[in-house]
């Protein structure tokens, strides 16, 4: 065998990290830092793929033979043709098998030395899931608890900002957690991506200081949180923000301005809510919407929806809430919530 093998354990030893799979596949995940040299397409892979299974793994192999070459030989003119002789590169496919050997075969023909993941982005992805699972329980988290728009998520932010360690599940995930929590213009992680992000920020922390952390269900928008966090939240020392109506409209009417110029949106957003409200309601709701009337419409949807559930769901799963900190706010302005970090990190 003309490359070498390495584990994960390795990974500082290389100079670059080459994902080859498919765009679509790395797309979905990669090892953090890991570049993208596909040495098949996405609609290449589809097309070998589609030949293995209805023709025969011998022609599948003659057409990807040539397929492979071709883009490995467009990455050493493009991408790699710079590398001085010294040049340490670790390669990887799914398995660790054909699509990342085939790399390391040539690159190290050329000289470099190439080694080979073992066992590939699947042994990677297991490794991911077995440290959720261990790095979950390894905090003493501070969970910060309130009602729709009570500022937790800019609490967060001031926190960061005063050194803190915070975990922000919502911006990890791309999502505000709620019916209309879908950010403008922006998709979530696929689920794999985020767990691999979350790994990294649990990596980060120091388990002698606390970890703020918002209070979540067990999913954001169509993202999963692992279980063992989850539970760990759950059995956490709580924070309640505890913030006036007033304050609480007029955060919410900044953090959703991109619906107030696209009603129709709107409309359409709530239209989930008939099962819980009825039509009648969303009949409303919708009139007060093409009128403008949006504070009206925020209040009505606190008290009659968001605040009756969350408050249900909260008391069930936070076991140490009445035991929590409580915060009484009527301003959520960055300065007093500047100030209530300070304050809360020194209690």
């Amino acid at each position: 065998m003309l490359f070498r093998t390495a584990n994960l354990s390795q990974l500082a030893e290389f100079d670059e990290i080459i994902d080859v799979r498919t765009p679509d596949e790395f797309a979905d995940d990669h090892i953090p830092g890991a570049i993208n040299c596909p040495v098949l397409s996405n609609e290449e892979r589809i097309t070998v793929g589609t030949l293995y299974k209805q023709v025969s793994p011998f022609e599948a192999r003659k057409v990807g033979a040539v397929l492979v070459a071709k883009n490995i030989a467009h990455h050493i003119e493009t991408r790699f043709h710079d590398k001085p002789k010294s040049w340490k590169p670790l390669i990887y496919c799914w398995r660790g098998g054909q699509r990342s050997g085939a790399m390391s075969i040539i690159l190290a023909q050329v000289g470099w030395a190439a080694h080979k993941l073992e066992g590939g982005y699947k042994t990677y992805r297991r490794e991911v899931l077995d440290k959720l699972e261990a790095l979950s329980g390894n905090f003493s988290y501070r969970v910060i608890c309130g009602a729709t728009g009570s500022g937790k998520s800019r609490l967060l932010g001031a926190l960061a900002s005063n050194g803190a360690q915070v975990l922000d599940l919502e911006s990890l995930a791309r999502h505000r957690g709620s019916v209309l929590g879908g950010l403008p213009l922006e998709g979530q992680p696929s689920q794999k991506w985020f767990d691999t992000l979350l790994v990294q920020k649990l990596e980060s922390f120091d388990a002698a200081r606390p970890v703020y952390v918002e209070a979540e269900s067990n999913k954001i928008g169509r993202i999963g949180l692992p279980t063992a966090l989850v539970t760990a939240m759950h059995a956490s020392e709580c924070v309640l923000m505890d913030a006036t109506v007033e304050a609480r409209v007029k955060l919410l009417m900044e953090d959703y301005h991109h619906f107030l110029d696209d009603p129709e949106t709107l409309i359409k957003k709530l239209s989930v809510l008939i099962p819980f409200h009825g039509h009648a309601q969303l009949e409303h709701w919708s009139g007060l919407i093409r009128a403008a009337q949006f504070d009206t419409l925020v209040k009505e949807l606190l008290e009659k929806h968001y605040d009756p559930s969350y408050l249900r769901s909260l008391g069930k799963h936070y076991l140490r809430l009445d035991k929590a900190e409580r915060l009484k706010l009527n301003d959520l302005s960055a300065d007093m919530l500047r100030h209530t970090a300070e304050t809360l990190m020194r209690s």
